[in-house]
């Protein structure tokens, strides 16, 4: 092959990775904003093709269903916010503020960005809770709780579900209620005894000043 016959061929492949990037960022995108409505849990597959302007056939040629597409739009949803949150609480010395400061500030979240609540919530419905990254994280976060000894609890996995499920259930309850200002502060306590805090230090830990965070970047922008 020649030097101008491979150069073309290597344009063309080029072009063909971006147009199938381009594809599959319009997929999510889509996803994301169905995912988003209150309702967005009902939403099929051909829903979201419609949306996102594609075929199904093109569809299944990025993702194998929509349990792959919801890995990938929870990917695409938490990676960037959950990576300033991860940094912000590293600040903190103590696991029993890190673990409230997370509740608090996912909460906080889903009252100011609606949309991206309801996507937690629909997401979150048939797969890990706030997808891959953030149950991780969670389950990190309790075991060097446990390590440093601020945590009582039988095992990570223990604390991980007390502290997602609380916060999953919470804002559930926010998005579809007027629930008080407070109310982050309020589940924040209650997770922190559920994870063997004593109530005055669990409520302390939960009202403590929140770390800055520095990045808070939405899929839409």
């Amino acid at each position: 092959m020649t030097a101008s016959g491979s150069g073309t061929a290597d344009g063309r492949a080029r072009i063909g990775r971006e147009r199938r990037a381009k594809t599959r960022a319009a997929i999510i995108a889509a996803a994301f904003d169905k995912f988003g409505d209150q309702n967005g849990l009902y939403v099929s597959i051909e829903e979201i093709a419609e949306t996102a302007g594609v075929t199904r056939a093109t569809f299944y040629n990025h993702f194998a269903g929509m349990l792959e597409l919801r890995d990938a739009v929870a990917h695409e949803a938490t990676h960037d916010f959950l990576r300033a949150v991860t940094v912000a609480l590293s600040t903190l010395p103590d696991a029993r503020h890190r673990a409230a400061a997370g509740v608090r500030l996912y909460l906080r979240r889903a009252r100011r960005d609606p949309r991206w609540g309801w996507s937690m919530l629909n997401m979150s419905a048939s797969g890990m809770l706030f997808g891959r990254e953030t149950y991780h994280r969670a389950e990190r976060t309790v075991s060097r709780g446990i390590t440093e000894g601020v945590l009582l609890l039988p095992s990570s996995a223990v604390g991980r579900d007390i502290l997602l499920g609380t916060t999953l259930a919470a804002m559930s309850a926010m998005l579809r209620n007027d629930m008080p200002p407070n109310y982050p502060e309020a589940i924040a306590g209650c997770a922190l005894c559920g994870l063997g805090v004593k109530r005055e230090d669990a409520y302390r830990f939960a009202n403590m000043p929140l770390p800055p965070v520095v990045s808070d970047r939405r899929l839409d922008d």
